[in-house]
């Protein structure tokens, strides 16, 4: 018989070993370095003697761990003197940070423009707007960074774009659909941000948390020309039913009112050169977590970082390969993981019945109901978020094996009634099914991590650690 503590133990490592791969500190610490007194970022060198300020800024849920990163590299000579800098973090983020401040621009959970952002938002712009030819820019962008950025265009107001930004995600609209609209609601989207900067070099160093690392969508591409048009951002709303009250009658007025044909792509993104990198992303994190279950003894199928679809239907295509794998395998056969990674999306049930969950929670859930019946003996399913958000929860996912539904079944808890209504955190917490890490300092969208074991015995070359 599989033994389920050493099935999720694996589980839980697998996944913790792809999100530490890509913790946003290590990453620019790959990216950036002092190399002969000259400063090298992707392999740009500048010369020290030639460089004025280097001037940090930038938004997203890994911006601490990259800050950390970028004041460790210049930590010491000339090169610490000239850096200085403002990021936008989650509030949970903010910690000591000697050269590059960072600003509490939401609270914890809260993935939607605030007052705070806005404030931040302006001082990004003042400090890009400040530079001049000698300077150079780092702009630190990962996921979550559109909301951690807000600046209105005008004469839209915060609460305008919050509402458009709340009816989208509400609505199921993909990643790509809300930055779509949301650079041309933007001052500083859509490579606004590179157009106000006169530095002589701006770089973007990129954590992506989008399918395929479009750098236009990333944050919604402050650095990136706007290949998409006021038309298309109309199109996105019409497709979801807009008007008010639910989307503010002014921002259909700002599109209506905005220029029919798309700037040509490249253009317009000032004075400054420009470059941006991707220095990490999900298929990097994938590639640790399969080393882990290599050495754990697992065979690992990979199914890639760039499945989307919709949570349940995820979870119940997972639910169902698991099965056929786990009754397929023979005795004596190493045990499997399934690998996947990206961002499906969660279709909201109609209900007035409290409710609290995330995409990660609601697949996990959905993969539980879809093996209730024949037993998750020799199953685990995990799936969460990169950056230990997982919707407006404090978990960054979820996990189920045999035990958990053992435990489930005792209380007397259906987990369909749940699937149903998007409650999943309530069905998980009290099993403690809950993934909880804390803010991980990276966002590259979600890891999933399946293991099934038909019942043969590992083949270790190293002991799990207790």
């Amino acid at each position: 018989m599989p033994d389920p503590d050493r099935l999720s133990e694996d589980a839980r490592a697998i996944w913790s070993a792809g999100v530490a791969a890509v913790h946003a500190q290590r990453l620019i610490r790959t990216a950036v370095r002092i190399e002969d007194h000259d400063l090298v970022v992707c392999g740009h060198r500048l010369a020290r003697d030639q460089v004025g300020r280097v001037v940090v800024v930038g938004a997203g849920k890994a911006g601490a761990g990259m800050a950390a990163g970028v004041e460790q590299a210049l930590a010491e000579g000339d090169w610490a003197d000239k850096l200085e800098g403002w990021v936008n973090v989650p509030a949970d983020c903010v910690r000591p940070s000697p050269r590059i401040h960072l600003h509490a621009a939401r609270p914890p959970g809260l993935n939607e423009p605030t007052l705070e952002g806005v404030r931040g938002a302006r001082e990004v712009l003042r400090r890009v707007q400040s530079l001049g030819p000698s300077d150079v820019c780092l702009v630190l962008i990962s996921g979550g960074g559109s909301a951690l950025l807000p600046a209105p265009r005008p004469p839209l107001t915060l609460a305008d774009k919050q509402a458009v930004t709340r009816w989208l995600m509400h609505s199921g609209a993909t990643i790509r659909e809300l930055n779509t609209v949301r650079k041309q609601l933007s001052l500083v989207k859509g490579g606004k941000l590179a157009q106000a900067a006169p530095a002589g070099h701006l770089i973007g160093l990129i954590i992506s948390d989008v399918v395929g690392d479009p750098l236009d969508v990333i944050a919604s591409g402050p650095t990136c020309p706007d290949g998409s048009t006021a038309q298309e951002a109309r199109d996105v709303l019409r497709r979801y039913g807009a008007c008010p009250p639910r989307v503010p009658q002014a921002v259909l007025d700002l599109l209506d009112a905005a220029p029919a044909r798309a700037a040509a792509p490249g253009a317009g993104l000032g004075g400054a050169r420009v470059w941006n990198h991707v220095i990490g992303n999900n298929a990097r994190a994938l590639e640790a977590a399969a080393r882990e279950a290599r050495q754990r003894g697992y065979e690992v199928c990979a199914l890639g970082s760039d499945n989307q679809g919709e949570a349940n239907q995820e979870g119940w295509d997972l639910a169902e390969r698991c099965r056929a794998e786990r009754d397929r395998r023979a005795r004596g056969e190493p045990p499997l993981c399934l690998l996947s990674g990206g961002e499906p999306v969660v279709h909201l049930a109609a209900t007035d019945q409290p409710r609290k969950g995330g995409r990660n929670q609601q697949l996990v859930l959905a993969a539980l109901t879809r093996l209730r019946d024949g037993g998750l003996e020799g199953i685990v399913v995990l799936s969460g978020g990169t950056d230990g958000e997982d919707g407006p929860t404090d978990a960054a996912g979820a996990w189920a094996d045999a035990q958990l539904l053992a435990a489930a079944n005792r209380l007397g808890l259906d987990p369909r009634p749940y699937l149903e209504v998007n409650n999943a955190y309530a069905f998980f917490a009290p099993l403690g099914g809950l993934l909880k890490t804390g803010p991980t300092q990276t966002n590259v969208m979600d890891l999933r991590v399946a293991l099934v074991d038909g019942g043969g015995p590992p083949q270790r070359q190293y002991a799990a650690p207790a």
